[in-house]
């Protein structure tokens, strides 16, 4: 009796469907990351109630109000987005109460702001 054979080592079928499982289970968890602001990073919404600043180039800091009533304080760390959403821009919406969206890192016991977005 002779068999067919297709030149695909035995299991090899298998193996393949492990392989692709993986690589969905990563591309998942990379989507999820990045949805959730990434490893080691939080995010907040609310609007602006104080800016720390010396002047619309030299802020330093800002606190805004979530929904759900928490004031949460942030300092200004490096903002990737520092070209689109000046820090300055900061004083904008606490006149016109637009809410923000804040990407931040955990540093010394600070919430450090990476990220700022109009949160419309």
């Amino acid at each position: 009796m002779t068999e067919a054979r297709t030149g695909a080592p035995p299991g090899s079928g298998r193996l393949a469907l492990l392989i692709g499982g993986i690589v969905v289970a990563i591309a998942l968890a990379t989507v999820a990351a990045t949805a959730l602001g990434g490893p080691g990073r939080h995010v907040e919404t609310g609007i602006v109630v104080s800016v720390d600043a010396v002047s619309l180039s030299d802020v330093r800091g800002f606190t805004i109000r979530t929904t759900d009533g928490r004031t949460v304080d942030f300092q200004i760390g490096h903002l990737e987005n520092a070209s689109s959403f000046p820090p300055g821009h900061l004083a904008e919406h606490k006149v016109t109460l637009v809410p923000v969206r804040v990407t931040y890192v955990d540093e010394n016991g600070a919430h450090v702001a990476v990220l700022i977005e109009d949160a419309t």
